[in-house]
């Protein structure tokens, strides 16, 4: 009765079960009867210090290789097994074959334990995406998606990957499946970085402006967890053998003195080996995004599937994005189009001045009339050379009696009479005019501050994704950045073309020396 009792007080503790109770697959020796390798799952240093700091609303980005899938999918199980309410928990994995290795872990440890806890926490239903109990009611489901349903526990593995490569999924999530857990409930979203734009980017910047704020969290709130590579006690080896250049060093010592932490040599070794190993082949920015240092450096990295993204990356490096640029006196300046569907439009303000395309404005809106864009026009207080209109410009539209038949060419020339606008011709195959814009962002620079929202869709603009073949395709996601790189490829084909000369060659300026910003700070 002594060891019974016992055995139920332990029973109770949550903490005790998670390192007590539950087998996963093992690295090591050890058999089960099965044959499969198996070990005792307890919490690694990085997994109880979630466990410690958890919030109602958990951001967790992290290195790679941590075991924060498995932690959840244990804590999980375990949530369902000893609630004594019908609690459900759900999991988003980022494709089929993830999600059935979630479910692999969950039932893993489930199938391991002793007969007699089993019998008592009975499975009352198992399908290739949910198991529910039949003692309390209690069910996990793992799938791509949830729709429907409120999920008291909540698990987004992999957001980062998710919204690259399915951003309508994304968006799915964070206006419908975060939203359906309860004030009280728990919601894990965890994920390596995948470039400073998209869905998790958005959600772990506004979580450091909160933790910066200071002020206690709310049940919505989210908590940033962030886990560096250098916090891993795993990751070290023999320093031995090793060969630290004075790159290596450099970075390290940089990383000391700002952190204010201290590396040893195994730590070092194990750092120039993973970078230089067969999977990052010395590319630092690979390591960046799976093995940050701290909670801003992998957000340094071009996404992966993204049109523009190391043209951009170069133009940071070359400091051609920066606060502020002056508009050039005696100068005109051209704007650039695109008349998206639902009357989405994008603008894009240009001045050519010698060798460099400075773009100092950028503008986005839907469903206004003709007349609201050629008030903003107007209202910037510019002389302008050429309006750079789409192919679909010379369409007529259905609108108004006044506007009825006449095409967004001709309204535009009416309600600013005086200004030249010019249609850019209708390209083939929109690869090419995307390969013409990539080319002519080598002259381009930016004003952060006025065009922010046009270069956050830059950055973003993307293929799309075949998710039979599970690699991009060779055409554009059609998306909510879609407008901005659209009229953005207006002046990469207009460049192309010879267009832009005759708007602004008559025009005699100094050259700013290259690669070097007169507005940088």
């Amino acid at each position: 009765m002594d060891e019974l009792a016992e055995l139920t007080e332990r029973l109770s503790d949550p903490a005790w079960r998670l390192s007590h109770l539950y087998w996963i697959v093992s690295k090591g020796e050890a058999e089960d009867a099965d044959g499969a390798l198996v070990q005792i799952f307890v919490p690694n240093r990085a997994q109880r210090r979630l466990l410690a700091r958890m919030h109602f609303r958990n951001l967790i980005l992290k290195a790679r290789q941590l075991g924060f899938s498995t932690l959840v999918c244990l804590l999980w199980l375990d949530t369902a097994l000893f609630s004594r309410e019908p609690i459900a928990c759900g999991i988003i994995a980022q494709d089929k074959e993830t999600s059935g290795n979630l479910l692999g872990k969950i039932l893993f440890a489930y199938d391991r334990l002793p007969a007699q806890l089993k019998a008592a926490l009975p499975l009352k239903q198992r399908t290739s995406e949910e198991v529910s109990f039949g003692h309390n009611g209690a069910s996990i489901r793992v799938a791509t998606s949830m729709r429907g349903g409120t999920m008291h526990r909540l698990h987004v593995s992999e957001m980062g990957k998710i919204g690259a490569r399915y951003p309508e999924k994304a968006r799915e999530i964070v206006t419908g499946s975060i939203p359906a857990v309860p004030e009280g409930g728990i919601v894990i979203v965890e994920s390596t970085a995948e470039g400073a734009s998209g869905r998790f980017y958005d959600m772990v910047r506004r979580a450091k402006e909160v933790a910066d704020l200071g002020r206690p969290l709310t049940s919505r709130d989210y908590r940033l967890h962030f886990f560096a590579w250098w916090e891993a006690p795993e990751y070290r080896i023999d320093a031995d053998g090793v060969v630290i250049t004075d790159a290596d060093r450099a970075y390290f010592d940089e990383l000391e003195a700002r952190l204010y932490i201290t590396l040893d040599d195994a730590q070092r070794a194990w750092y120039v080996a993973t970078l230089n190993g067969a999977n990052f082949a010395g590319e630092r920015p690979l390591m960046w995004q799976e093995y940050p240092s701290d909670a801003d450096e992998p957000f340094r990295v071009p996404r992966e599937g993204c049109y523009y993204t190391a043209q951009l990356s170069k133009a940071r490096q070359e400091n051609r994005i920066v606060p502020h640029i002056p508009v050039e006196p005696g100068v005109p300046v051209n704007s650039f189009w695109d008349i998206g569907a639902n009357d989405n439009t994008a603008i894009w303000l240009h001045q050519r001045v010698g060798v460099e395309d400075r773009f100092i404005g950028f503008m986005k809106d839907s469903g206004e009339p003709p007349a609201f864009y050629a008030k903003w026009l107007l209202d910037q207080g510019h002389v302008y050379g050429r309006h750079y209109l789409p192919h679909d410009a010379d369409a007529k539209r259905l609108g108004t009696a006044k506007d009825r038949n006449k095409s967004m060419h001709e309204l535009m020339q009416e309600l600013m009479p005086g200004h030249q606008f010019e249609v850019v011709d209708r390209i083939a195959y929109v690869i090419d005019g995307i390969q013409q814009t990539r080319q002519a962002l080598a002259s381009c620079w930016f004003d952060e501050t006025k065009c922010s929202e046009g270069l956050r869709d830059l950055d973003n603009y993307r293929k799309a994704w075949d998710e039979r073949r599970g690699t991009w395709k060779d055409q554009p996601f059609h998306g909510p950045e879609s407008d901005a790189a659209d009229a953005f490829r207006q002046f990469g084909q207009a460049r192309a073309s010879g267009l832009l000369q005759s708007g602004t060659a008559s025009v005699s300026v100094r050259i700013k020396r290259r690669n070097v910003s007169p507005w940088a700070v």
